[in-house]
């Protein structure tokens, strides 16, 4: 099939797994299977593999690529995925999670994830839910909007409350590019388009990014077999501090830790993979393993 999602850090993740073959997977956010179909053509080992993910869009594509396969196949939110896959007693070898949102969620209008493009705010993962980036800004109070945009875009109180105020009095919001266009008046030219933080915040509440990250990480070691690895990539400081202070606490307890730290510092793209995919700029990758 058509690669329609250019995985980050790929090469990166393959030599920090080192999968082998026969060895089970549990891909947490699988999306187009950008790593998974690296990964599972290493380990050829489909009956124990696992693929997970809660947008309809990238479920299709997995059930057409994998149909024929023993491959499971899982549409729900990754924290859901994982409990399921404890209860049932399961354990791997290798897990990955990648946060970052898919290119075809970014690409697409009519997905309201960017506002490069016009379309509706929506900005759902799994579009059965009920939030969306239209409940946040037409029907949030303004206590809860600046609140999100001081915790999920990393604003300045001043400028959350200048954005909320624009927000709140600019009811109704119709689209993406009418929001950001807004925001963009008021708030002047700068570096980064003014709205890129502003959209990052009210993604991250639709979506319970962070909570579901925090839900997740003690499940992990739960889930690895001894020796087994897991990988996870982020793409913003919010997440990465998540994911390093769990590896940390996790690993500091002597013979006693549940994982072993095999990435010091973060791995990042390099410039090859920058100049063909820009997106990777702000990915991490960190790696550990079970004790």
């Amino acid at each position: 099939m058509e690669e329609i999602h250019k995985p980050v850090l790929l090469s990166e993740v393959i030599a920090a797994l080192k999968p082998g073959k026969g060895e089970s997977y549990l891909d947490l956010t699988a999306g187009y299977a950008g790593h998974a179909s690296r990964i599972l053509g290493v380990t050829q080992n489909y009956k124990d593999a696992v693929l997970v993910d809660r947008d309809d869009f990238a479920i299709k594509y997995l059930t057409e690529k994998y149909g024929s396969e023993s491959v499971k196949i899982v549409k729900n939110d990754f924290y859901s995925a994982a409990l399921q896959e404890i209860e049932c007693g399961k354990k791997f070898d290798i897990i990955l999670a990648d946060f970052g949102v898919s290119s075809p969620q970014l690409d697409r209008a009519e997905r309201g994830f960017s506002f490069s493009k016009d379309g509706p705010l929506d900005m759902r993962m799994d579009q059965t839910q009920d939030l969306s980036a239209d409940v946040i800004v037409n029907k949030w109070s303004a206590k809860n909007i600046e609140k999100i945009l001081i915790d999920f875009g990393e604003e300045k109180p001043g400028f959350a409350r200048m954005i909320t105020k624009l927000i709140v009095e600019g009811r109704p919001w119709k689209g993406t590019k009418e929001l950001a266009d807004a925001i963009f008046e008021r708030a002047g030219h700068s570096r980064h388009h003014p709205a890129t933080k502003v959209f990052q915040a009210i993604r991250i509440a639709v979506n319970d990014e962070l909570g579901e990250i925090e839900r997740t990480l003690p499940l992990l070691p739960k889930l690895l077999k001894p020796g087994g690895r897991v990988a996870i990539i982020t793409f913003h400081s919010l997440e990465d501090r998540l994911v390093k202070q769990y590896f940390k606490e996790e690993s500091s307890f002597g013979e006693e830790s549940k994982l072993k730290i095999l990435t010091k510092s973060p791995i990042v793209a390099g410039n090859e993979e920058l100049f063909i995919n820009p997106r990777a700029r702000s990915a991490k990758l960190r790696v550990a393993e079970r004790s």
